[in-house]
């Protein structure tokens, strides 16, 4: 098949929604099919474009606001490739017009994966705008879409409570497996918080992701546990709107700056050996599709802390994570229970999410499930598993 990738940005900057694009479309071309992924151009694309391998990567320049990402360009690129099916990453953007006008231009049936993005809480943040990008294109795109594709059972309810009655295939992303970890973490060595056990947030650092409730916690638990003083917290990410400049803020309140560290974004080996370092794990966001975070802690091994919200409730049902909502009492209480465990116990829960990335969420059975639709939607192929209709 002639498959095409649509998605805002091909580059570091589109954080979780760029790493999962790139994983899938590299797998999918792995798998025999003829792939090509279509974007627009920010700081980030000369210089991450070897990610991509030998995919194909059209990148379009933006004219305008970012935050919408008009592409002139992007439209007659995808017209002009001869796609027999089109994937569109991503919502509320330029992107998703372009796809609705090519599709009904040349008749081209397309996927879309909304990567979190009609959960309730993502919803909430800058409603208006989103209620006028549904008015003027949004709603007949995801309207029009052959089939929706779900990270998990709670985005796919998350879309019908939206309205939408579409087909939803219901297929998570995947997770490359690093070299197996040393079997006993040592902080000696290291520049990063020396001689104390690190627990690790990497991601963005936008207020989805509940990091002041967990500053907040951490201070909690300082002043009354003390095992909580041997612990760094590491804060690794791009900042998003100055939202770190309120978290250094806060850390200052609060008297953390000696045991909060923020790095920046990491990437390669730095972001390896940021694992590599750490100990745990911890995501206490508002809202996630499915965190590629979390997965990545698993497959180094790392106990994890998380919400329910993070929509991996596997992670709970084996044991690999602790539960905690997003809010400084439930934090501070799940930092507590993290901070008590041995070495030993840690170890295991991390081998328990280990186990499950090595048996529910791989790139290969991602790419597979997700080609499976493809050549359903374009009568190729029965209607596969993972795809539930109305």
């Amino acid at each position: 098949m002639n498959v095409g990738y649509l998605t805002a940005s091909v580059s570091r900057r589109g954080s979780g929604v760029f790493h999962a694009v790139r994983n899938l479309a590299i797998n999918t071309q792995q798998l025999g099919h003829e792939v090509t992924v279509f974007g627009t151009k920010d700081e980030f694309t000369e210089e991450d474009s070897p990610a991509w391998g030998t995919v194909p990567v059209r990148a379009h320049a933006v004219v305008g606001p970012r935050g919408f990402g008009f592409s002139p360009g992007l439209v007659a690129s995808l017209e002009n490739s001869g796609l027999d099916v089109l994937h569109v990453h991503g919502l509320w953007m330029y992107p998703s017009r372009a796809s609705l006008r090519v599709s009904r231009s040349r008749h081209i049936p397309y996927l879309i994966s909304p990567h979190g993005m009609l959960d309730p809480w993502a919803l909430g943040q800058s409603a208006w705008k989103k209620k006028l990008a549904t008015g003027l294109y949004e709603g007949a795109h995801l309207r029009g879409s052959a089939c929706l594709v779900a990270l998990c059972e709670a985005e796919a309810a998350s879309m019908r409570a939206w309205g939408l009655r579409n087909p939803i295939g219901i297929i998570p992303s995947g997770q490359d497996l690093p070299p197996e970890p040393a079997a006993h973490r040592c902080s000696e060595g290291s520049d990063l918080a020396p001689g104390r056990k690190v627990l690790l947030f990497l991601g963005r650092l936008h207020p989805k992701k509940g990091l002041p409730a967990l500053l907040r916690a951490w201070a909690a638990c300082r002043n009354t546990k003390v095992e909580a003083r041997n612990w760094a917290l590491v804060v690794a990410g791009a900042d998003e709107n100055g939202h770190e400049r309120e978290l250094r803020r806060l850390v200052s309140e609060l008297g953390l700056e000696d045991s909060v560290l923020f790095t920046g974004p990491l990437f390669a080996e730095k972001k390896d050996r940021a694992f590599e370092r750490a100990e745990a794990f911890v995501l206490p966001s508002f809202s996630e599709g499915l965190p590629i975070g979390v997965l990545e802690a698993w497959a180094w091994r790392l106990a994890v802390l998380m919400t329910p919200q993070c929509n991996l409730p596997e992670g709970f049902a084996a044991g690999a994570a602790i539960s905690a909502d997003p809010n400084v009492e439930s934090l501070s209480s799940g930092l507590g229970a993290l901070f008590q465990m041995g070495d030993s116990q840690r170890e295991q829960m991390g081998a328990r999410g280990r186990r499950l990335v090595e048996e529910k969420f791989s790139w290969r059975r991602a790419a597979v499930q997700t080609v499976s639709v493809y050549q359903w939607v374009c009568h190729a192929a029965p209607k596969p598993d993972c795809v539930q209709q109305l």
